[in-house]
């Protein structure tokens, strides 16, 4: 049933986000309290967002699907040029259709940067494309590691959260040092305290560290035993072997053992240790949002506060 949606003097509807690592439980939350009150779900998940890529993505699984209207699950191709601003315009439309159906907003997911720039807009720092162009010649020709730990070198704040892998934003934030001269970890730490685009109660799930881990490792080998390996072929005889969610950890472990340099057990080791220092890199990147709030299982800080226990 529609309810109806605090807003601030400006009109603009009052964003709820859940944020939280993989494992946290953010799904069937998100789904139990749009359900109660009157909500639709935008996704902040940089993976979840592509097609055809969904047991190693922890999309939210059909029947929760059914039961919530879903936006930015499976919504573009892998070989699109996708970007935290063209998701950010996405998620707009979304939001701005679903108030027009009289419907709340629940942000979900654990992508930080998606959640900042739809909170406060991109950081004014345009992009240089001939340097862009160095940088991915530099990625080419060198590796990522070196990116990385040129990065690292210059600003570890902007590379502590960024996987090697990450090469995208690796090469971002180089591009932003390299155009401006300042770090990239203070100008996006200033950015931070920018005006909200919409008004926000953020609240990420913490569960404690050792069920986080149990967490992580119950869904590893359930990725592995649930088909992984089988969609990473589809995928690669489909034509997506350089797609972006290709590199994300699971894809990129899977491929490894489909090619024969890595087995399955250390594939899924590999996989495991990844995605929990991803984990630890999410609440780092929360811990520097304002205004977020750590709740811990069962949640229900966030029942209550929604008028949803």
């Amino acid at each position: 049933m529609a309810r109806d949606i605090p807003q601030t003097t400006e009109g603009r509807p009052e964003l709820l986000v859940i944020a939280g690592p993989t494992g946290a439980g953010k799904s069937a939350l998100a789904v139990e309290l749009a359900e109660r009150v009157g909500a639709e779900i935008v996704s902040a998940d940089s993976q979840a967002v592509y097609r055809h890529f969904d047991v190693g993505t922890a999309k939210p699984g059909p029947e929760l699907l059914v039961r919530v209207p879903h936006h930015l699950v499976s919504a573009i191709e892998p070989g699109e040029p996708f970007s935290a601003a063209r998701w950010a315009a996405l998620a707009d439309a979304a939001i701005a259709g679903a108030v027009a159906r009289g419907r709340r907003v629940l942000v979900v997911g654990g992508t930080g940067l998606y959640i900042r720039v739809l909170l406060h807009g991109l950081t004014d720092t345009p992009p240089d494309p001939h340097v862009r162009r160095a940088l991915e010649e530099e990625a080419r020709t060198l590796g990522p590691e070196a990116l990385h730990r040129r990065l690292r070198s210059i600003d570890p704040d902007a590379a502590g959260p960024l996987a090697v892998s990450d090469v995208l934003r690796v090469i971002r934030a180089l591009e932003i040092h390299t155009t401006t001269g300042e770090l990239p970890s203070r100008l996006r730490a200033e950015h931070r305290f920018a005006p909200a685009r919409y008004p926000t109660r953020i609240w990420f799930l913490d569960p404690p560290r050792e069920e986080l881990e149990r967490r992580l490792r119950e869904r590893t080998r359930s990725m592995f035993a649930g088909g992984l390996l089988a969609e990473v072929e589809r995928l690669v005889a489909a034509g997506h072997r350089q797609a972006a969610p290709m590199r994300s950890v699971g894809y990129r472990q899977a491929l490894a053992v489909l090619e024969g340099r890595l087995d399955r057990a250390a594939a899924e080791e590999e996989t495991f240790l990844e995605t929990r220092r991803y984990a630890k890199r999410q609440r780092t990147w929360f811990r520097r949002e304002p205004g977020t709030r750590f709740v811990a299982p069962p949640y229900t800080e966030v029942q209550a506060a929604l008028g949803a226990g």
